[in-house]
C-alpha cells in the first residue's frame, strides 16, 4: 500500500502528481495507485489511465536496480470541465443536447447552453422545460457521467388540401344500380324508378375550396414551405350557374336532367324517344336522350349530354359527351377479325347490365353488373364487372384496358377462353412527363438566378431613381423575376404530385378477382405480364418489382 503523501496537487491545483522512487516504493500495482485517487481531495478528478499504466511499468522495471534510487514523476489525474455537445439531425428537424458532468472542474451552466445553441444556429422549436430538466439532472450526476435529451423540434409544414367537388343530385347512371323494390321485398330489375330531373335553383354541386396549408420551420429557423392544395374549377355548363349568394355552390337555372362533366355540371333538355330504328332515323341531339325502348341495328345516337337506354342496344353506335347508361344489354357480333358491330363511346362513364361483342371506350369508368363477353373495352379510369354484392360478374374473352385497375368476380372461363387484361400502363409516360417538367424547373431556376444577379449588379438606386426609362426596365425585370418564381413553384408542386403518383403507382392500380381467375388469361400490369396456366381463387394481382404477383390474403 502506497503512502498518501506520494500523490500531491501541482502548483495550480489542476493536476495530481505521483512521485515514486522505485527502490523505495516498488513494486507497485494499478490498484494501489487507483486507491490513492480515492482520497477525498482527488476523488472528483479525472484519472489519466495511460499515465497510471506507464507509472506501473517504469517503477516496476527499475525496482531493485541502481537507477531505481531516483525519484520519478507522473501526472496521474487532472481536473476536467464539464462538456456539452449538440447534435442536429440530417433534416434539421431535431436537435439533441448531451451534457457531461465535470471531473473536479467547472460544471456546465445555462450560459454555456445558450452559447452552444447560438453557435449551432438553433433558434426555433426549443423546449425550455427539457433544457432545465437536463440542468437539474446535471446537479446529481457523478463526475464524467452524461445525460441527453432532445431539446428542439422543428415543425413540419402542413400541406393544403385539394379542392373537392361534391355532387348533390343523383345521376341517370346510378338508377342502373338501384332497381326498385316491390312490396313483397323482391326487386323489379326493369323498374329503375322515376327519371332523375332537377328544377331551377336546385343545388347541383358544392365545392370545398382548396386550403393553403401552413409553413413549417426547422430548428435553425429556416422556413419550410408547404404545398398549397390544388384548386379544382367548378364550372357551370348549360342550364347551370354559380349561386349568386355562395360562389361554392352550383345551381340549376332550368328544369331538366343533371349531367356531370369533368369540371362541373350542366342541366340538359331531355329528348325522350320510344325506339331508335330505321323508321325513326339516326339521332343527334344537343342535350340528353332518354330512349324507353331499344336502339336497333345500324342506328347512330349522339348526344351532348347523357344517353340512357331502357332496353337493349343491338349492333348500333352511341356517342355521348356525358354517360351512356343501358338498363338491359349491349349486344353486338363479330363482323370480321377484330371488328365488332356495336360501338359505345362516352366522355363520362359507360354502364350496362350485359355486354357482348362490343367496342366500349370511356374516359371515365366502365361498369357492367353481370357479364362483359368478347368485347374490347377501354377506360381512362376503372373497369368493374360485378353486381353490388360481388355474387356475379364475368369478364370473358376480348381485351379490357383500364388506366386505374380492373375488378371482376371472375376472369376467363372454365373452357380456357383467351382473355386479355391490361392495367396501369402509363407509368413510363408519367416518368417522361416528370423528366420534362424537372428539366423545365431547372431552366427556370437558372433564369431566376441570372435575373437576380443582374438586379444585384444595378448601380445604387440614387443614381437612376429619376430616370423613367431605367425605372421601367427595373420594373420589367422584377415582374419577370416574380413570373419565373411563380412558374417555378407551380412546376415544383406538379413535380411533387407526379413523383408521388409514380412511387405508389402499382400499389394503387391493380387487378382484383373476387372469386376466380381461370386459365388462359393474359395479364399485363405495366411492363409485367403473365399468362395463367391454372385456375386461381380470390386474389389481388399486382406488379411487384416487375413481376406479376398473386396475393390471396386480401
Amino acid at each position: 500500500m502506497l503512502e498518501a503523501n506520494v500523490a500531491v496537487f501541482n502548483a495550480d491545483q489542476s493536476k495530481v502528481e505521483l512521485r515514486l522512487t522505485p527502490n523505495t516504493h516498488g513494486p507497485v500495482s494499478i490498484e494501489s495507485i487507483e486507491e490513492l485517487l480515492k482520497q477525498p481531495d482527488f476523488a472528483m478528478l479525472f484519472p489519466i489511465t495511460p499515465a497510471i499504466d506507464k507509472a506501473v511499468k517504469e517503477v516496476n522495471a527499475l525496482c531493485g536496480q541502481a537507477p531505481g534510487d531516483h525519484e520519478l514523476f507522473f501526472t496521474i489525474a487532472e481536473r476536467k470541465d464539464g462538456d456539452i455537445s449538440i447534435s442536429i439531425s440530417e433534416d434539421k428537424m431535431h436537435a439533441s443536447m448531451k451534457i457531461t458532468s465535470a471531473w473536479g472542474g467547472k460544471d456546465i451552466v445555462l450560459a454555456d447552453v445558450l452559447n452552444n445553441l447560438k453557435s449551432h444556429k438553433i433558434k426555433l422549436g426549443l423546449s425550455k422545460p427539457k433544457i432545465m430538466a437536463l440542468m437539474q439532472r446535471l446537479d446529481i450526476l457523478p463526475p464524467g457521467e452524461s445525460c441527453e435529451d432532445e431539446i428542439a423540434t422543428g415543425k413540419a409544414p402542413v400541406n393544403g388540401s385539394d379542392a373537392i367537388l361534391t355532387r348533390k343530385v343523383p345521376l341517370a347512371r346510378e338508377r342502373l344500380l338501384q332497381p326498385q323494390e316491390r312490396e313483397d321485398g323482391t326487386v323489379d330489375m326493369r323498374n329503375l324508378g322515376a327519371q332523375v330531373t332537377v328544377k331551377p335553383n336546385d343545388v347541383l354541386m358544392v365545392k370545398t375550396p382548396a386550403t393553403l396549408g401552413t409553413p413549417g420551420y426547422n430548428v435553425q429557423g429556416d422556413i419550410l414551405h408547404q404545398v398549397p392544395g390544388k384548386d379544382k374549377p367548378m364550372q357551370p355548363g348549360n342550364g347551370a350557374t354559380i349561386c349568386p349568394k355562395d360562389p361554392n355552390k352550383l345551381i340549376a337555372t332550368v328544369s331538366g336532367q343533371p349531367v356531370e362533366n369533368r369540371k362541373g355540371m350542366q342541366v340538359d333538355d331531355v329528348l325522350q324517344i320510344k325506339e331508335v330504328n330505321v323508321k325513326f332515323g339516326h339521332v343527334d341531339f344537343k342535350g340528353s336522350i332518354l330512349i324507353t325502348g331499344d336502339v336497333h341495328e345500324g342506328m347512330n345516337v349522339k348526344a351532348s349530354g347523357d344517353i340512357t337506354v331502357m332496353g337493349f342496344v343491338d349492333s348500333a353506335s352511341l356517342q355521348a359527351e356525358g354517360d351512356v347508361i343501358v338498363s338491359k344489354g349491349i349486344i353486338g357480333r363479330l363482323i370480321k377479325d377484330h371488328e365488332l358491330s356495336t360501338h359505345i363511346k362516352a366522355k363520362g362513364q359507360i354502364c350496362a347490365q350485359f355486354v357482348q361483342y362490343s367496342d366500349l371506350q370511356a374516359e371515365g369508368a366502365i361498369l357492367v353488373t353481370k357479364q362483359l363477353l368478347h368485347s374490347y373495352s377501354q377506360s381512362g379510369e376503372t373497369i368493374t364487372v360485378s353486381d353490388e354484392h360481388n355474387r356475379r360478374g364475368d369478364l370473358v374473352g376480348g381485351k379490357a384496358t383500364a388506366a386505374q385497375g380492373i375488378r371482376a368476380v371472375a376472369f376467363g372461363a372454365t373452357a380456357g377462353t383467351k382473355t386479355e387484361l391490361f392495367c396501369a400502363m402509363e407509368q413510363q409516360s408519367l416518368k417522361q412527363s416528370y423528366k420534362e417538367l424537372n428539366d423545365s424547373a431547372k431552366q427556370l431556376m437558372v433564369a431566376g438566378l441570372d435575373l437576380e444577379s443582374r438586379l444585384r449588379k444595378l448601380p445604387p438606386k440614387s443614381e437612376w431613381q429619376t430616370d423613367a426609362g431605367m425605372i421601367e426596365q427595373v420594373k420589367m425585370m422584377l415582374d419577370q423575376k416574380k413570373q419565373i418564381e411563380d412558374e417555378r413553384i407551380k412546376e415544383e408542386i406538379q413535380l411533387t404530385e407526379i413523383e408521388a403518383e409514380i412511387e405508389g403507382y402499382y400499389q394503387r392500380y391493380f387487378i382484383r378477382a373476387e372469386k376466380h381467375v381461370f386459365a388462359n388469361v393474359e395479364i399485363h400490369i405495366g411492363p409485367a405480364q403473365n399468362k395463367t396456366q391454372r385456375e386461381h381463387g380470390t386474389c389481388t394481382i399486382n406488379n411487384v418489382s416487375g413481376e406479376i404477383i398473386y396475393d390471396y390474403s386480401k
